[in-house]
């Protein structure tokens, strides 16, 4: 089944590569017209290897499930007709709140096949987030888990959800909603292909994601049905996944991390793929899992690595972990040498945004260097651009953008939704501004400064909070921190470092001292926060990322 994917789609094998310029320049998947990933990658596998494992699912109460190809086309199948039943036609939004349960894929995949618009969203949104989305995407049904919280929010929502019509209910009886888990069981397990009208293009818009931004209303980035085949490359050339393995991305099913590393490049490439559903994160049971099931490739973010960094590594047998990758947040190189040092294992780090798939990443054929994001992704015409949109030096900061004149990449957004004005300000004149800085050394690695609204300006200094915060995290106090700048009525700003500790350590001004100096040792010393706030924890975005704009609006009402 795997061969008959490479030939199609012509995926080259990493084995082979060389050098990573040539398979770069070389790159390019054929994509076939009116692709559908549910009919023409889960069907396909399903009717020649039905028995083929698709998911490994458990939660942190003990339940466990196995789902087959032959099963997840089932599924999936009584859940399109299900949903049709009930009134969603192609097009339709439909936002999906439903954790890490399995439902999810049989949702997902359910609404591929009718042609409507998935809107994954995460459990977290409150009655004011839920209103904001349904006006502006028209969402016309929500799929929810029946947790009080939840529906709550959800029937806070309605008087102000003029479009919302289907309130659809999973694992759970509730008044007024309509019982998922019956209608799947009485809905037939075959699904006929739609033709004419009501079948899907390649054009259509088959996801939209709200953006968790660090600052502003979120915005709703739009992907067509192509956008599965970008993850090709972030499965098979970054994660390095393999033919009967089986992946684990830490990903909440309402954040775009989830479809990069939990079904599409996946599936394509042949692995299976883990999901561990919990409430509360606990690094020792996250660890057991992995162990348990035999997970053979991971992908997470910075914060789950600083967190297994402080276990005992050496009484978990990873010995069928094969390779580790980290997104999400810039990687901090202690983190790296920490993980590398009890597991062997070396972290690669990848960097892209909702609106994209893998950008820059470090690929198996290159030595990582600790704290770059490695080099420009197949398929992507990466630069960095100073405030003159002139091409920056080695070692020069500017802003990454994408490149798109001669090629759009594939699984690159095609807009933000509905807002022509938005799409035209990020990406305009063929070029993508992602908004992110970075700098390029002389062996064509990119290495992460930060958001261009996160730089610190001081004294005349640009200050990237990444490199302070790395020199943070070489402390063994320091959990995770935030550097942020601080107004300042002399330098205009000053390095405000905003700290969690670990366990054993308690705020004290020796203690900020001693920071203060380590930092002045480890880096260059005019960026030593000044400034240093320890909190029992940092403010961050849905998807885990630090929210510094939060920290900045404090420091200015204190003023």
């Amino acid at each position: 089944m795997l061969q008959k994917f490479i030939d199609r789609f012509n995926i080259p094998s990493s084995g082979n590569i060389s050098s990573h310029e040539e398979f770069v320049k070389q790159f390019k998947l054929n994509v076939p017209e009116n692709f559908n990933f549910a009919y023409d990658i889960v069907d396909e596998i399903a009717l020649e290897d039905p028995d083929k494992i698709a998911m490994v699912w458990c939660d942190d109460k003990g339940n466990e499930a196995i789902f087959t190809f032959g099963q997840i086309r089932e599924y999936s199948n009584r859940t399109a007709n299900f949903f049709t039943s009930v009134g969603i036609k192609k097009g339709d939004p439909v936002m999906l709140i439903l954790k890490r349960r399995y439902e999810f894929w049989f949702c997902l995949l359910a609404l591929h096949r009718i042609g409507a618009v998935a809107i994954p969203a995460t459990h977290l949104l409150t009655a004011k987030d839920i209103i904001y989305r349904n006006n502006a995407a028209n969402i016309k049904a929500i799929v929810a888990i029946a947790e009080d919280e939840v529906i709550m929010h959800i029937e806070d929502s309605l008087i102000q959800s003029p479009t919302l019509k289907y309130k659809i209910l999973v694992n759970g009886n509730r008044e007024g909603w309509i019982d998922f888990n019956d209608g799947i069981n009485n809905a037939s397990p075959y699904f006929e292909r739609p033709t004419g009208d009501k079948a899907t293009k390649n054009s259509d818009i088959s996801l939209l994601y709200f953006t968790s931004g660090t600052t502003g209303m979120p915005k709703m980035v739009q992907h067509n049905f192509t956008y599965p085949l970008g993850h090709i490359v972030t499965a098979k050339y970054w994660q390095n996944v393999e033919n009967g393995g089986l992946h684990l991305t830490v990903a909440d099913t309402g954040w775009a991390k989830a479809v990069w590393g939990k079904i599409y490049g996946q599936w394509i490439c042949g692995s299976a793929v883990f999901v561990y559903d919990y409430d509360k994160f606990v690094p020792k049971n996250l660890l057991d899992v992995m162990v348990k099931y035999g997970v053979t490739t991971f992908c997470a973010p910075p914060t789950i690595y600083r967190f297994l960094i402080r276990e005992d590594l050496s009484k978990y047998n990873l010995s069928k972990l094969k390779y580790c990758v980290v997104a999400g947040e810039p990687l901090n190189p202690e983190v790296y040498h920490q993980f590398f040092k009890a597991t062997g294992l070396k972290l690669r780090e990848g960097y892209g945004q909702t609106e994209l798939t893998v950008t820059i990443a470090t690929f198996p054929w290159m030595e990582p260097k600790p704290g770059s994001m490695g080099k420009p992704a197949p398929g992507y015409d990466v630069d960095i651009i100073d405030e003159d949109g002139n091409p920056c030096e080695v070692g020069e900061e500017g802003q990454i953008v994408i490149r798109t004149g001669k090629r759009k990449p594939l699984g690159m957004f095609d807009g933000y939704y509905l807002d022509p004005e938005l799409t035209s300000k990020t990406w305009h004149d063929d070029i993508y501004y992602t908004g992110d800085l970075a700098w390029k050394d002389e062996d064509g690695y990119f290495w992460f400064v930060g958001r261009a609204d996160d730089v610190i300006k001081s004294s005349g200094y640009r200050i990237g909070p990444f490199e302070v915060e790395s020199a943070l995290l070489e402390h063994p106090a320091v959990l995770e921190c935030a550097i942020t700048g601080a107004p300042d009525p002399i330098r205009g700003q000053v390095v405000k470092a905003t700290v969690v500790l670990t366990k054993g350590y308690k705020p004290s001004d020796d203690l900020k001292k001693e920071l203060q100096d380590h930092v002045k040792r480890v880096t260059a010393p005019y960026k030593y926060p000044r400034i240093i706030e320890f909190v029992d924890e940092l403010p961050k975005t849905i998807s885990g990322k630090i929210r510094r704009v939060e920290i900045r609006q404090k420091d200015k009402e204190r003023q």
